[in-house]
């Protein structure tokens, strides 16, 4: 018997999306084939929130999020994250592939709000708000722990 895939919310831009901050498409080899292993839902953060793209690059600097020039654009990315999450629980999303360093998706580490490309530990608004709500956040440097993670997922609905 052929199970269902299993959703998993990902980074719109992982996919080749032109949504990234700079306007442009970006293709990441190690996703390749991942649509065979799970069902891939895919969501802008920044564009939900109403953000345009092309749009000026912009960091976390605490709880804020602001553009090198200093406008705060905090509601946007809260705006946004909070449309992802309704994707991801429209769609059962248990699973997030997020792209990293962002100040909207990044996973576990994220640039300082100094435009200095310095890496502090951290979380985007977006992974921050999924973790809170029992999302799993995956970034693109961890697709394999992802495939093993959607295993286990498997294996347990196998199980019952």
């Amino acid at each position: 018997m052929r199970m269902e895939r299993i959703p998993v919310l990902v980074s719109a831009c992982l996919l080749g999306l032109a949504c990234r901050y700079d306007g442009k498409g970006k293709t990441y080899g190690q996703l390749e084939g991942l649509e065979r292993a799970c069902a891939l839902i895919p969501a802008c953060p920044e564009q939900l929130g109403g953000l345009a793209t092309p749009r000026p690059p912009a960091e976390r600097r605490g709880c804020r999020v602001e553009t090198e020039a200093g406008t705060d654009v905090t509601a946007q990315y809260e705006r946004g994250a909070a449309q992802a999450l309704f994707l991801a629980e429209k769609y059962g999303c248990r699973l997030a592939l997020l792209k990293e360093k962002s100040p909207s998706c990044g996973c576990g580490r994220v640039y300082d709000g100094t435009f200095s490309r310095t890496l502090i530990p951290g979380d985007g608004v977006t992974a921050e708000l999924f973790r809170k709500r029992g999302i799993e956040v995956f970034g693109e440097s961890q697709v394999e722990e992802l495939l093993r993670r959607l295993e286990e997922l498997r294996e347990r609905e196998v199980g019952r």
